[in-house]
């Protein structure tokens, strides 16, 4: 799956089962730092914002600002990948 794919997989931000999520961003960012607890934290390749940390919502969906941020972080992840890209 590359950054588009996932892109498109995450559109809908409200109908996104924590999985999935869980597992797209564990595909670009690599494991959780969990230790233990309900949050999943992401150590991004940058300093700073977005960050990701996730925690799972009712009925095993992902909660909708989650999926944003996770969308935010793959959107700068592609950004920075486009200018390396070019250099």
């Amino acid at each position: 799956m590359n950054i588009e794919e996932a892109l498109k997989e995450l559109e809908s931000e409200t109908n996104v089962r924590f999985a999935r999520l869980l597992k797209i961003a564990e595909m670009f960012f690599g494991k959780p730092r969990n230790r233990g607890t309900s949050h999943y934290p992401f150590k991004m390749p940058w300093q700073g914002e977005p960050r990701i940390n996730l925690q799972k919502g009712k009925g095993g969906k992902a909660k909708p600002y989650q999926v944003k941020q996770v969308k935010v972080a793959l959107l700068k992840l592609r950004d920075m990948q486009d200018g390396e890209d070019n250099e």
